[in-house]
């Protein structure tokens, strides 16, 4: 999975970060789609690889608009620059809807380390090396809170869901990331989060893989 690679060109911060929109009282917006053209590339998320931009797409469906991910063999990122107070809301909340899994993916092994669904928060660290990051995964068959990490140890891993039971049905997630990154690098620092990432890859099981994503947003619990 090569996907990562996207985050040392994307994560090199020398514009303005738009500001994030209020979701609800603890939340405020990262992504929700909702002004964004149906059937296209997500207007300011940027891909690594111009291919990158035929697996994600803008789709609608009962009034929700979301993130249709459809991979054949590729595992390219799609990642949006948003900075926001991570010590103010330090929950990154989520919904997401596996739809096609990985055939013979394991992500404990670098041979088969695809995911029909994956999201990350993206922090600076180097233009060489890329950002560190905390990436949570939906698996079919590895168990829930498992650990894992890739990327020399830059990327931490959690997987916060597992297995095919729910195959097409949206699930809403809520996860401390400020918790999980302080846990994770083993720090008392708070960093400051350059953005967000989403990866549905099937590249190293040269298969496919199809998963949604919708309504991103930072909460304060």
């Amino acid at each position: 999975m090569r996907g990562l690679a996207i985050a040392a060109a994307l994560l090199v911060l020398q514009a303005v970060v738009p500001s994030l929109a209020r979701a609800e009282d603890d939340c405020v917006t990262i992504a929700d789609f909702a002004t964004d053209p149906i059937g296209a590339f997500p207007p300011g998320w940027q891909v690594r690889k111009d291919e990158g931009k035929s697996v994600y797409s803008v789709q609608e469906e009962g009034g929700r608009r979301y993130l249709r991910a459809v991979s054949k063999g590729l595992g390219i990122q799609a990642a949006l620059e948003r900075a926001w107070d991570l010590d103010t809301y330090p929950v990154l909340a989520w919904s997401w809807r596996p739809r096609v899994f990985p055939a013979g993916a394991d992500e404990r092994s670098s041979g088969t380390n695809d995911s029909v669904l994956a999201v990350y928060m993206l922090v600076s660290y180097s233009r060489i090396r890329g950002p560190k990051a905390v990436k949570y995964i939906w698996s079919e068959r590895v168990p829930v809170d498992t650990r894992l990490s890739s990327n020399g140890g830059l990327t931490q891993v959690r997987v916060l869901a597992s297995g095919t039971e729910k195959r097409g049905e949206w699930v809403d997630e809520r996860v401390n990331v400020l918790a999980d990154y302080k846990q994770f690098f083993g720090t008392g620092e708070t960093p400051k989060p350059a953005g967000i990432a989403v990866l549905t890859d099937s590249d190293d099981t040269h298969s496919i893989a199809e998963g949604d994503y919708a309504n991103f947003r930072a909460c304060r619990r």
